[in-house]
């Protein structure tokens, strides 16, 4: 398997080179050359296997031969064995026509945890075999970074450096990250919002001297490892649900357009998918481009929803490099139109083309704190408030007898003001995070600056 970038002009690398690159060097996102493909009878044989071995084979064509497969398949058992749930990522059914994936039953309780348990070994294997060390950077709206942290948190050949907004994560996630002591973890406050700690990160990574003294190793969802990973249980829910046979749509909470994307990756290797419905809160600038075909950021608004609180979408960008023809250079033009005045625009065309996959919509404050509580009353199950924005706009869009699933990307104890308040009952943490609040935190503030944040990285080099 070859990766080629987004922008068309950084070389082409295999999986390993792009899973130690993160940001290609022209400033674009590595995707695939071509796209893997299961026919109709080896996705209904998914129906008999294991999570993990679904896995296995859904990534081992990303991968090729740049890891032994018995070596890819401990890496796989290993990243998932701590996960409390036996099915990993149980579907649970709320009415005759709707399901929830709960995504939250790995360590830090997020939906991240099935990309970054994995990573952490990934990058693990990598370096050993080269014997190297390397800088892992990475920004956080609450969950990355707590999942990349337990993903690599003691590996003596990563340092590692997350960014998350000061303010603007909940404290359970704040701490999940802060009160992790490991010598090689470094949490940094930000004054400023996600989008600042994400376009920090891509500067770094723009910064050639700085990148390649520091080697540079990304964990956000613009390494390519993250998608492949998210693309997994597209599969298994489907397929429990009646795929191929059968078509599903999938609603999901997304700022970053992650996680949603590898619903999209999941369809160009042929799983039947009816729809992707793209979920967002007060900052939509997602959801508007899908209504309107123009991308135009706007001022980040906080919520009771901080994960997707984020108006420019990193993995976007994968989306249009398809709807402009894998033409690098159709990308650029529109990307450095972006950085120049906020906005640019696709044609009704390729607007079409989009609109035949995803719908979109947004569902403000008072709507997620109806649905948490309508859901629980209905049903007794706690929904996070991203959750709820999946189920909120997946309700508001679904078509008469469309079966949906919800993707529940947080457990609701991390968010547990937000729920009680909705739902008039306190989620409780799982028994491994109940001291949490009690528990010494580690952190340093630095302004939304470069060069602060390139010293400080600088002045922990060992």
């Amino acid at each position: 398997m070859r990766y080629i970038s987004t922008r068309g002009t950084a070389p082409v690398l295999a999986f390993e080179d792009v899973l130690l690159a993160g940001l290609a060097r022209d400033g674009g996102l590595y995707v695939p050359e071509s796209w893997p493909h299961f026919s109709e009878q080896e996705i209904k044989n998914f129906a008999v296997l294991s999570y993990t071995e679904v896995a296995y084979r859904v990534m081992a064509p990303f991968i090729g031969d740049a890891i032994p497969e018995d070596a890819l398949r401990g890496m796989i058992e290993e990243a998932y064995a701590g996960f409390r749930h036996p099915d990993i990522a149980p579907l649970v059914k709320i009415s005759d026509h709707e399901w929830v994936l709960e995504l939250f039953h790995g360590p830090t309780l997020a939906f991240k945890d099935f990309a970054l348990q994995l990573l952490g070994r990934l990058l693990d294997h990598a370096l050993a075999r080269r014997k190297e060390r390397v800088t892992i950077v990475g920004a956080t709206s609450g969950d990355t970074g707590s999942a990349a942290i337990a993903g690599c948190m003691g590996r003596d050949n990563m340092r590692v450096f997350i960014l998350h907004p000061q303010g603007r994560v909940s404290d359970i996630q704040r701490r999940q990250m802060t009160t992790v002591l490991a010598d090689n973890i470094h949490n940094i406050a930000v004054e400023g919002t996600f989008d600042d700690c994400q376009a920090l990160v891509k500067a770094m990574f723009n910064d050639a001297a700085f990148r390649d003294t520091h080697k540079l190793a990304a964990v956000n969802s613009i390494n390519w490892a993250r998608i492949m990973a998210q693309v997994v249980y597209y599969f298994t829910a489907a397929v429990a649900l009646g795929a191929p046979e059968r078509k599903v749509s999938f609603a999901v909470p997304t700022g970053n357009f992650g996680d949603i994307y590898a619903g999209y990756v999941a369809m160009r290797m042929g799983l039947p998918i009816r729809r992707l419905i793209v979920a967002t809160g007060r900052n939509d600038i997602l959801a508007r481009f899908f209504e309107s075909g123009e991308y135009r950021a706007a001022k980040v608004v906080p919520t009771i929803a901080p994960s997707i609180d984020i108006q420019v979408s990193s993995n976007f960008e994968r989306l249009l490099f398809d709807l402009c023809g894998r033409d690098g250079a159709e990308v650029v033009k529109r990307m450095e139109e972006f950085a120049r005045s906020g906005t640019f625009s696709v044609s009704p065309a390729m607007l079409a083309e989009a609109r035949k996959t995803f719908a979109a919509g947004r569902v403000q404050e008072d709507g997620i704190r109806k649905v948490i509580g309508d859901v629980y009353h209905d049903t007794g199950m706690l929904l996070d408030p991203h959750s709820a924005v999946g189920v909120g706009v997946g309700r508001a869009l679904q078509e008469k007898g469309e079966p949906i699933v919800y993707l529940a990307t947080a457990h609701p104890a991390k968010f547990p003001e937000a729920v009680r308040e909705a739902a008039g009952v306190s989620p409780e943490l799982p028994d491994h995070m109940k001291d949490i609040s009690s528990r010494t935190e580690r952190c340093d503030t630095l302004p939304a600056d470069l060069a602060a944040i390139e010293n400080y990285i600088e002045s922990k080099a060992t």
